[in-house]
């Protein structure tokens, strides 16, 4: 499973950025796909997910509202459209698919979210 991110950059408090994550080297019904973050000093977090079975959504409190995930199937992508960004969001995405138990992780992509 190759994953791989883009889109992250420095953007000013309240403002947006798209991330995108092309995904490859699987095929399956039954995984979820989405984004994780991990901002310093604190652990990885998941953010939002899909569920590639019925296509339902997580999100993770703090985003809700202001993030939302999509996937492209033809194209085996996964994007987060963010908005209203706040400093708080600052910190490294990564791209994950789960797949049976095991998890697969795409290099990070980094936004920092200045004020």
């Amino acid at each position: 499973v190759q994953l791989q991110a883009s889109g992250g950059g420095l953007v000013q408090s309240g403002g947006s950025l798209r991330l995108s994550c092309a995904a490859s080297g699987f095929s399956s019904d039954y995984y979820t796909i989405g984004w994780f973050r991990q901002a310093p000093g604190k652990e990885r977090e998941a953010v939002s997910l899909i569920n590639s079975a019925d296509d339902s959504t997580h999100y993770a409190d703090v985003v809700k509202g202001r993030f939302t995930i999509s996937r492209d199937n033809a194209k085996n992508a996964v994007y987060l459209q963010m908005s209203s960004l706040k400093r708080e969001d600052t910190a490294v995405y990564y791209c994950n698919v789960r797949r049976y138990g095991s998890d697969y992780w795409g290099k990070g992509t980094l936004v920092t979210v200045s004020s």
